[in-house]
């Protein structure tokens, strides 16, 4: 339990790290900005700069946790060299991607988004490049350094329900945009408190949390199956790249919250193509890996 003290200890740090520090950029950027250097700066705002924070803030204490829990390779952490690491990335690819995609050719069927008449080519090299480097970075740090740490207590079952609970959170627990309007030394712990506020709106929990959630799940059992993360890192890949696409090729056309959200990770019905797609991955990994014996 030591472990899981010092990791706890790292998320406050990273909190405490990134509340200082946001000011700090904002009011730089903006100075910046005044001066005609970097004039682009001006139009973000601090909880754009907060989110960066967080992640510096993250990647700099980084280094000591990782000291300090005696974190020497990956194998300290359970993973292993994968020889299959090839067909592994693509399964993850595919087992995320055809899911997600089927689920959006019936959401253009039954009208709830339309086709766009045209399509934004330089976008798509963006989701491309998110695909790319998000999961990777994504996968090495919750399901690499975080799992690996939560593993080492013998509790398999309640170190996959934990991390993808932080995962979901991490990722649901956002301040809206605009929050800020003055920025001061607080304006970091303010964003904090208003990331908050959809936790007590049932109907997002239910449509952005849960969805979420199951995909965490998924991704921490594929790893925990495979003791590597290139199984899922293809399938946080294929999630990036099938969502922003489809938000690229189409838009909504009604509003069905909590049916159908914002995008195809948000809402009941993606909820259901998770659960889904947790027993074809469940099945996947049964069948692979038997017959890989």
């Amino acid at each position: 339990m030591k472990d899981v003290a010092k990791l706890a200890a790292y998320f406050i740090g990273i909190v405490i790290v990134a509340a200082l520090l946001a000011p700090i950029l904002f009011w730089s950027a903006q100075s910046l900005a005044a001066h005609g250097l970097f004039s682009f700066l001006a139009k973000y705002d601090f909880e754009t700069f907060f989110h960066r924070s967080v992640l510096i803030a993250a990647a700099l204490l980084l280094w000591p946790l990782l000291r300090f829990i005696h974190v020497r390779s990956m194998g300290d952490l359970g993973l292993a060299p994968n020889p299959r690491w090839g067909r592994d990335l693509c399964a993850g690819i595919l087992l995320s991607l055809i899911p997600l995609l089927c689920c959006g050719a019936l959401l253009v069927v039954f009208h709830v988004y339309s086709f766009r008449h045209t399509f934004a080519w330089p976008r798509l090299g963006k989701v491309l490049v998110a695909s790319l480097i998000v999961p990777y970075i994504e996968e090495t740090f919750f399901r690499g350094i975080v799992l690996g740490v939560l593993l080492r207590t013998g509790r398999k079952y309640i170190a996959v329900l934990a991390v993808s609970a932080l995962f979901a959170a991490v990722h649901f627990l956002k301040a809206p945009e605009r929050t800020s309007a003055i920025a001061t030394w607080t304006s970091g712990l303010n964003s904090i408190a208003h990331s908050f506020g959809r936790v007590g709106d049932p109907m997002m929990l239910a449509s952005a949390f849960a969805t979420l959630f199951l995909f965490g799940c998924i991704l921490a059992v594929a790893r925990v199956h495979t003791h590597s993360l290139w199984l899922p890192i293809g399938f946080h890949a294929g999630l990036i790249f099938g969502s922003g696409t489809f938000s690229l090729l189409t838009h909504r056309q009604m509003v069905a919250l909590p049916w159908v959200g914002k995008n195809l990770l948000v809402g009941i019905v993606p909820l259901g193509v998770a659960a889904i797609t947790w027993i074809i991955v469940r099945t996947w990994l049964k069948y692979d890996r038997a017959s890989s014996v």
